[in-house]
C-alpha cells in the first residue's frame, strides 16, 4: 500500500508485561493532514507515535507509513552546538557534512522567523526559540510524516499560545503528515484538520471530531468553543 505520506493503523495492540498500553486501536490520516490524538495520561498516546516511528513494535495489528520522525516533548538540543548546527544535525545525521547541512538549515532560519540567531547558542535562546530550531531539525530529516509529542507542554500559556500559531502557519509553508499528540483539547482543536479522542488505559480511539474552520483559528471562535466542548465530552 501506497500512502503518500499518509499513516494508518489497523487494529493495533502493545502490552508491557501486564499492562495493555494499546487495545484494538485503529486509526488513519491522510496525506498532508494533521491529526490531534488527545486522552488521558497513561492513555498510550507516546506508544501509538513511537508506533508509528518504528521505535516499537505493536504486538498486534499492522502499521503502514511513510517514513516518519519523532519530535519529543523537550526541545532536546544539544548544549555544545549553536542554533544552525542543532537545527542542521539531521542532515548531519544522514551524511550531509557540516556546511552542506548549515546551507540547507540557513534559508528556514530566515523562513521562521529566527534570522539572527543561526550563532547563538541554547542558552541564549528563549523557550519559543528553541521548539521552533528543535522543529526546523525535524522538517531536515526530510521525513514526509512528522509525529509530534507534547511540543509545547513545556512552554508558559502566553508562549504557547504564539507558538500555535507560528506551527499553524509553518504547517502551511511547509505542509506534511501530521500526528500530534497533546493534553490540551483547545490545542487539538486549533491546530488540526481532526481530533481523536483516546480511552483510559488500554488505549482504543473513542471518539473523532472533524474540525472544518478556516486558519488561522481563534480559541474564542464560537464554532471552535463548541469543538472543544465535544471533545472534552468523549473525554469524560
Amino acid at each position: 500500500m501506497h500512502l503518500d505520506g499518509g499513516v494508518q493503523l489497523t487494529r493495533i495492540c502493545r502490552a508491557f508485561g501486564p499492562v495493555t498500553a494499546l487495545d484494538d486501536l485503529s486509526l488513519e490520516v491522510a496525506p498532508r493532514d494533521v491529526v490531534a490524538v488527545v486522552g488521558p495520561s497513561g492513555c498510550g498516546k507516546s506508544t501509538l507515535l513511537e508506533i508509528v516511528c518504528g521505535l516499537q513494535q505493536p504486538d498486534n495489528g499492522t502499521c503502514t507509513t511513510e517514513p516518519a520522525v519523532l519530535m519529543p516533548q523537550r526541545d532536546a538540543l544539544l548544549p555544545w552546538l549553536n542554533a544552525i548546527d542543532n537545527a542542521a544535525l539531521a542532515r548531519r545525521v544522514a551524511g550531509d557534512d557540516r556546511e552542506t547541512a548549515r546551507a540547507k538549515a540557513r534559508p528556514l532560519f530566515e523562513h521562521f522567523g529566527l534570522e539572527g540567531f543561526e550563532h547563538a547558542h541554547v542558552h541564549e535562546l528563549s523557550g519559543g526559540m528553541r521548539q521552533r530550531v528543535a522543529f526546523l531539525r525535524t522538517l531536515l530529516s526530510g521525513k514526509p510524516v512528522l509525529c509530534l509529542d507534547e511540543p509545547f507542554g513545556a512552554l508558559d500559556a502566553i508562549t504557547r499560545g504564539e507558538m500555535q500559531a507560528w506551527l499553524s502557519a509553518a504547517l502551511t509553508e511547509e505542509p506534511r503528515t501530521v500526528l500530534l499528540v497533546t493534553h490540551d483539547v483547545e490545542e487539538a482543536c486549533v491546530l488540526a484538520d481532526r481530533v481523536c479522542v483516546m480511552s483510559p488505559r488500554p488505549g482504543r480511539i473513542v471518539a473523532e471530531i472533524d474540525v472544518a474552520l478556516e486558519r488561522p483559528r481563534s480559541p474564542t471562535d464560537p464554532e471552535l468553543v463548541a469543538l472543544r466542548g465535544r471533545a472534552l465530552e468523549a473525554l469524560r
